[in-house]
């Protein structure tokens, strides 16, 4: 096979077939490994903190909703830039590089990316080296023409976007149409020009584990950066049984190729707890490199006030109220 360089990221493939065409999955055995990981695996005391912010500074701080504004982008920001209060800094005791922690970054639709990136241009440091993620590709269903599609992810970038969400075509992917998976997400890359790309898969649109891993590999071969289970949108959304499937298969293609694609679930995940599983199964199934934010981002908007208020016990003893935690 070829390499195809592009200006940065995931170089990808040329179009095989022969590596996913017979895959087979052992369902029962990959869901005792999920069923492993999810029960076994608990951190406590100082090393539950320090997982904390560790899942933190990975967190694509979202907000996807109809009734977005100016305004509550402004302030998803502001957290994001700044996401733990002042006293619980001082609390932790936290040197001075731990108190600049942000996190990963901020994932907004493409009509926000310009109120977003001024926004963190004004936040200091801290703002500036935050990249904004948007979504684009007819998010979340990718069921408008390629056209308009590749022109939203131009959009995205010219506003500011130094990261994009694509949607694959779950037609494509449920009528076997593996090439044309390839050639769409081929040339979704290409537009991101200098912008690293995340894949989404919908994996619970997906119909298979067979079709999830067939799709894994496709988009990586197409150049993503990172692949992602789902929009957020779905019934059935970021689940440990579709991760392992994904997570072998960024394995297999990183002895292929040399290259470390990233993962990035999305969709309830919403406690600290949760995101402490998650980051156990990337240090298990990848390695410590794929527990920091340049391999591993968790999409959610829930989750960092959790992780806030455990910080907080962790400091004090006691729990806050919601109320107590602000949001910037």
């Amino acid at each position: 096979m070829d390499v195809n360089l592009h200006k940065s990221g995931n170089p990808g493939w040329d179009y095989n077939e022969s590596l996913f065409k017979s895959i087979r999955i052992n369902l029962s055995a990959v869901k005792a490994r999920a069923a492993e990981i999810g029960i076994n695996r608990s951190v406590k005391k100082q090393w539950q903190a320090a997982w904390q912010l560790r899942a933190l500074a990975c967190i694509d701080l979202t907000t996807l909703a109809g009734d977005d504004t100016p305004v509550n982008v402004t302030r998803l920001c502001v957290k994001a830039a700044h996401p733990i209060s002042k006293d619980i800094v001082k609390m932790l005791n936290m040197n001075e590089k731990e108190a600049k922690l942000t996190t990963g970054a901020v994932c907004v639709y493409p009509n926000q990316v310009q109120v977003a990136r001024e926004t963190l241009d004004k936040c200091g440091e801290e703002g500036r080296s935050l990249p904004v993620a948007s979504v684009a590709t007819g998010f979340p269903c990718g069921q408008t023409p390629l056209g308009p599609r590749l022109d939203e992810i131009r959009s995205a970038v010219k506003d500011g976007a130094s990261e994009i969400d694509i949607v694959i075509n779950r037609t494509y992917a449920l009528s076997g149409n593996w090439r044309g998976v390839y050639d769409e997400v081929r040339q979704m890359k290409v537009a991101c020009g200098n912008a690293h790309m995340k894949t989404i898969l919908a994996t619970g649109e997906l119909g298979s584990l067979r079709n999830i891993y067939k799709a894994s590999l496709v988009c990586m071969m197409a150049g993503a950066d990172f692949i992602k289970t789902s929009t957020g949108k779905e019934g059935v959304n970021a689940t440990l049984v579709v991760a392992l499937v994904m997570i072998r298969a960024i394995r297999d293609y990183y002895a292929l190729t040399g290259y470390k694609v990233g993962f990035k679930p999305a969709g309830g995940i919403r406690t600290a707890k949760d995101a402490c599983v998650w980051l156990s199964l990337m240090r298990e199934e990848l390695g410590e490199e794929w527990t920091r934010p340049t391999l591993f981002r968790i999409g959610a908007s829930a989750l960092l006030g959790d992780i806030e208020r455990q910080l907080y016990h962790y400091a004090t003893g006691c729990y806050p109220a919601m109320g107590q935690m602000p949001m910037g």
